[in-house]
């Protein structure tokens, strides 16, 4: 998406072939970007009117950030998904790009969604959640505007968007407050500059073979060129704070992004609280701690993530339905759950409905690993909209 809005042209290696990421190519060349493979030649800041509605697929990132990009834009289009991507709520992006000046015609808080932009007027926007997606969307909306746009949020999230900019030209100013909020400053009137990038290995795909590998018995896996933005893997440290025996070998920066290879060795696991500042680096990867949870002794207490109610599906009830399916006691609060692992690598098999949720089918995937019989996951099928690859790749290392 970047790259689309820069002026040049870059090649973008090491790219996940998902479903997400063809919704993505597919909306972009709709808008006058020309890919080429890894290729990609941007549209100067000038993209064209798409003649038809842009089907975002069920990628939650790709219409959010859509919405920054039209929001400056000075054309008309309309943003459409599958039906899980039509319940999600899209108005914790659409108000503030209004507050911008976006205009919307109709809903604009379930898709499909018509956003007419141009006219982008940069003020102060106090996000009430830490939401690297919002964040993403308003700095994209921000450098086609004018004035300065100063966003804060209450505390810092995934900061991927800070990181490519400040790469492709873009001059940011970040505040860290002393009581955890954080402040980008980033003016109107700045052009994108394409650069070539390799996108190292995602630690959101990588946490449900970290841990697989602590959980089964006799593991020793290496798993090479993991990103480790420290905004992005709180799943790490709560897995290291669990007991698990993780390795960092080889570390090294790629594209701006620090990189290197894990080794992860099964061990014991101890339960852990997982709560506040913690939630924004490691929210996607919950559903995966739940599994973890459920094989360490005493409970694990997850709270202040009541964003997780609203990804592709309820993932706090997705999570607890894995957790009881597996024969662990879980309680379920409105914005987190309780784990009462019982500290065992033996789990009763077990079946369950993914709802359509990539990450949910997934964890059920790793859980069914420890568990004595056959485990049946419905729905297994949305896992290729983010991990195409998961199940072959389990299938090579699961030994």
């Amino acid at each position: 998406m970047f790259n689309g809005m820069a002026s040049g042209t870059a090649n973008a290696t090491g790219l996940l072939e998902s479903e997400d990421l063809q919704s993505t190519r597919r909306c972009l060349e709709a808008l006058g970007v020309s890919i080429e493979g890894d290729r990609i030649t941007g549209a100067a800041g000038t993209l064209q009117s798409p003649k038809r509605t842009l089907d975002c697929g069920n990628s939650g990132t790709t219409v959010r950030l859509l919405m920054g990009i039209l929001a400056g834009q000075n054309i008309s289009a309309t943003l459409t998904g599958d039906a899980s991507l039509q319940r999600r709520p899209m108005g914790r992006v659409s108000s503030p790009l209004q507050k911008l000046g976006a205009r919307f015609s109709g809903s604009s808080d379930r898709l499909p969604v018509t956003i007419h932009g141009g006219g982008i007027e940069n003020q102060r926007w106090v996000s009430p959640v830490a939401s690297a997606q919002v964040k993403t969307a308003m700095m994209l909306a921000a450098i086609q505007g004018e004035g300065t746009l100063v966003y804060v949020e209450p505390h810092l999230s995934r900061d991927h968007t800070e990181r490519m900019m400040r790469a492709m030209g873009i001059e940011i100013e970040e505040i860290h407050h002393p009581d955890g909020r954080h402040e980008v400053r980033v003016s109107g009137g700045q052009q994108l500059v394409a650069r070539d990038v390799d996108v190292p290995g995602d630690i959101s795909s990588a946490a449900f073979f970290m841990v697989a590998a602590s959980i089964v018995e006799g593991s020793d896996l290496v798993i090479e060129h993991v990103g480790l933005n420290p905004s992005r893997c709180g799943v790490l440290d709560v897995l290291r704070r669990m007991g698990a025996d993780i390795e960092q070998l080889d570390a090294r920066e790629v594209s701006g992004e620090p990189v290197a290879d894990l080794r992860i060795r099964s061990s014991g696991l101890m339960g852990t609280e997982i709560g506040g500042s913690e939630i924004p680096r490691l929210v996607d990867e919950l559903p995966i701690l739940a599994v973890a949870a459920a094989h360490a002794a005493g409970p694990t207490v997850v709270r202040d993530a009541s964003e997780l109610r609203v990804k592709e599906s309820d993932r706090i009830l997705g999570s607890a339905a894995i957790v009881e399916g597996m024969g662990i006691n879980v309680e379920t609060t409105e914005d987190g759950f309780v784990v009462h692992g019982q500290g065992t690598r033996q789990m009763k098999a077990f079946e369950v409905d993914a709802t359509g949720d990539h990450r949910i089918a997934m964890s059920a995937v790793v859980a069914g690993l420890s568990a004595k019989g056959e485990t049946v996951i419905h729905g297994a099928c949305a896992i290729a909209s983010s991990f195409p690859q998961f199940m072959s790749l389990l299938e090579k290392v699961r030994g």
